[in-house]
């Protein structure tokens, strides 16, 4: 008996909706490209490469477009013997400081025997290195620096990389770097040096429209679904859900895949739009339990006490009665609690992940003004990554559920 067979009737070729596909092509940014391409001329044309800002929310793009037109861009300076560029793509979400981005570009340089520690050297040794390496590879290499936030304001290397040819460290490589960041703050926390050596050019993502996301969806669902399996208004449902959310064309596409994912798990054939709504609650709860269980120590500490209490219908509550809970909690799985101030912080995690709902009361002289918390989220699901924690110790009432 066969256990696995192809789809036949849903996906024709699902890779074309996961986030890591390569289009052919680029839709809805056209704006973008132009300016993109523009700022690559230089390159093209032999000269220093200027150095390029792009930000913008997560999905909008701007690692798409970049590969998109990088990509091209090294197959068409191959055309011309006095360009001999190098794309070096670093993704930063795991550095948080020009140190580590350097110690993590100079390996990337190198084979794995010769790699640099992480630690024990002088931030100016690591960065003579990197020119060394550099220097090594000659001609003109872009350095992309995926999620450069990440490094917060330790933006040194963002200003000598782009300066490096200028002040001697390099004769023979002409550098360039293209920072991508998903934070529009990030841009205005860099200090004025470095915004005036990687800001040449700034290129803007901003959020998908409905209709922009609609005829993202179009190019690709023909080759990822079989013909009718996607039914009328599906396309339009999730261009409309994604673009008043978030504006991403990673979450319009994800919901489009969950969607198609339901039917084949399920007995139907064709993806509606009920398939789209019950994808999104599916997808939304999966996000909140993974923030659940990505929460520190105390976090959970908190999300177990506020868990006792709502189990016994004593929701909504204030802090000074959740409070005592957690301590005796934290006391009893060995752990020191935190001070009351601080333990109202990760209540306040807790709501910005939108696993509680916070509300503020004002009662006047009488009472002030407090917030109430109460959980935004089904209990099950909370009851479930409360069962899988080790090494803390819940309340009874919440230990004969798990």
């Amino acid at each position: 008996m066969t256990t696995f067979t192809r789809d036949t009737e849903v996906f024709r070729d699902e890779d074309l909706l996961r986030e890591d596909y390569q289009p052919d092509s680029i839709t809805a940014r056209e704006e973008e490209l132009e300016t993109y391409k523009t700022a690559l001329q230089p390159i093209v044309n032999g000269a220093q490469p200027r150095n390029v800002f792009l930000y913008g929310k997560t999905g909008v793009g701007k690692t798409l477009v970049s590969q998109y037109l990088l990509d091209r861009l090294e197959r068409d300076t191959a055309a011309y013997d006095d360009v001999d560029l190098s794309v070096v793509w670093l993704n930063c979400t795991n550095l948080a400081s020009s140190y580590q981005v350097a110690v993590s570009l100079v390996n990337t340089f190198r084979e794995p025997a010769a790699h640099i520690s992480t630690t024990g050297y002088p931030q100016q040794r690591v960065f003579d290195l990197l020119y060394e390496e550099l220097e090594a590879i000659g001609g003109t290499v872009l350095l992309v620096l995926d999620e450069i936030d990440h490094i917060g304001t330790d933006d040194e290397i963002l200003y000598e990389l782009p300066r490096a040819r200028a002040n001697g460290y390099l004769e023979e490589t002409k550098p360039g770097v293209i920072g991508i960041s998903n934070d529009f703050g990030f841009r205005d926390e860099l200090s004025p040096k470095v915004k005036d050596t990687l800001c040449e050019e700034e290129i803007h993502f901003p959020p998908y429209e409905a209709p922009e996301l609609e005829a993202i969806l179009d190019r690709r669902v023909d080759d990822a679904f079989y013909d009718d399996a996607v039914g009328d208004g599906v396309i339009a449902l999730c261009a409309a859900i994604a673009a008043q959310d978030t504006g991403s064309a990673r979450q319009a596409l994800t919901l489009l895949y969950k969607a198609g994912e339901l039917v084949r798990t399920g007995d139907a054939t064709t993806v509606t739009e009920e398939h789209v709504h019950e994808a999104f609650t599916v997808i939304e709860r999966d996000q909140i339990e993974h923030g659940m269980r990505e929460l520190t120590r105390h976090g959970h500490l908190a999300l177990v006490a506020a868990l006792g209490l709502a189990l016994q219908d004593e929701t909504p509550v204030r802090i000074r009665e959740i409070y005592p809970l957690y301590r005796t909690i934290a006391s009893e799985s060995k752990t020191d609690p935190l001070v009351r101030r601080r333990f109202h912080d990760h209540l306040a995690d807790l709501a910005m992940l939108g696993i509680l709902d916070r509300r503020t009361r004002n009662e006047g002289r009488a009472g002030g003004q407090y917030y109430e918390y109460e959980f935004n989220v089904d209990l099950g699901t909370v009851r479930d990554v409360v069962a899988d924690l080790e090494g803390i110790t819940v309340p009874r009432n919440v230990a004969r559920q798990l």
